[in-house]
């Protein structure tokens, strides 16, 4: 079974966002908390924060919901994380001789499933 979590318009590049996100695919919900932990870095915290949400969600629907009443949630794996582009904020900086140069402001959206290793699908 899956659930998810999405941190959606993080203002952080996605390129950035990915750096971290790539490191924490496929280990155990419990490692890679313990991963992003000593990662020093912003984009850390914010993919940390998702995935204890989407370890919570986890809890949350194992309690409250009939369809998912058989997922193990001692045994949540990271199936997919991944950062997409958000919105991005356009601004301008002046520039020489009257000019005005573009500066891109960047979100990204931050998407977490997890997973039990059971094929059953709740939908």
């Amino acid at each position: 079974m899956q659930v998810q979590a999405i941190y959606r318009n993080f203002r952080m590049s996605p390129q950035k966002m990915r750096e971290v996100v790539r490191q924490i695919q496929g280990l155990r919900a419990e490692v890679a908390e313990a991963v992003l932990a000593v990662v020093p870095r912003k984009s850390a915290r914010a993919v940390a924060k998702t995935l204890k949400s989407a370890i919570a969600n986890a809890q949350d629907l194992k309690a409250n919901n009939a369809k998912y009443r058989q997922l193990d949630t001692d045994n949540l794996v990271v199936l997919e994380a991944v950062a997409g582009a958000a919105s991005t904020f356009k601004r301008f900086t002046p520039k020489a001789r009257g000019s005005a140069g573009p500066t891109l402001k960047r979100g990204c959206h931050v998407k977490i499933v997890l997973t039990d290793g059971n094929e059953n699908e709740a939908e």
